[in-house]
């Protein structure tokens, strides 16, 4: 991973090659860099990465961490950037259920070398979106949405056109009291 996260090339999306760019804004910025920096504080090890990049902007060196636990917050919080805690686990139900102790569940990812182990290990994941063998894969037509605190509601698909629609029922009665009696229900 640490070779894989080296060789990631970072800049402006305009420039040949780029594979990531800036982290979306200021305070999004500050935080990755404070979460890293916490981590660090705590005994991770950077493994590669580990700072922000000396240029105009919001860019992150690729991080990957290890020597982490459950409790520090790069592990129990969303980061939404370019930093990958990697924690290690006793067993595949130890993994899943630390998995979903998080009160957040936007979205998670399943590696493997047998994709059929890796699905079923992510049907058991506790989010909206659980890739295999790949990460942040995304299509106009497929829901994206989260589980517990990440999200509220959905996009895309009809079920992201339904969320952005206001529904009104305007209720008319048939009889001028105010009742509106339906016969089939009293015959049947």
């Amino acid at each position: 991973m640490a070779a894989h996260a080296r060789s990631i090339k970072v800049g402006e999306g305009t420039e040949e090659g780029v594979k990531l760019g800036p982290i979306n804004n200021a305070p999004q910025y500050e935080r990755v860099k404070e979460l890293v920096a916490d981590a660090l504080s705590h005994g991770a090890t950077a493994v590669t990465g580990g700072h922000a990049i000396d240029r105009p902007g919001y860019f992150f060196e690729p991080t990957i961490l290890t020597g982490l636990s459950d409790g520090t917050r790069i592990v129990d919080e969303e980061q939404f950037g370019p930093a990958l805690p990697v924690v290690p686990y006793r067993d595949l139900g130890d993994a899943i259920d630390r998995a979903n102790a998080t009160h957040f569940g936007l979205s998670g990812s399943v590696w493997g070398a047998d994709a059929d182990r890796a699905a079923a290990v992510a049907a058991q994941l506790e989010c909206g979106t659980a890739w295999v063998n790949t990460h942040l894969a995304l299509s106009p037509e497929q829901p994206f949405g989260g589980f517990k605190w990440s999200g509220i509601g959905v996009e895309n698909g009809p079920w992201g056109l339904a969320e952005f629609s206001e529904f009104q029922v305007v209720h008319r009665s048939k009889s001028p009291d105010g009742l509106n009696l339906n016969t089939a229900s009293l015959l049947s």
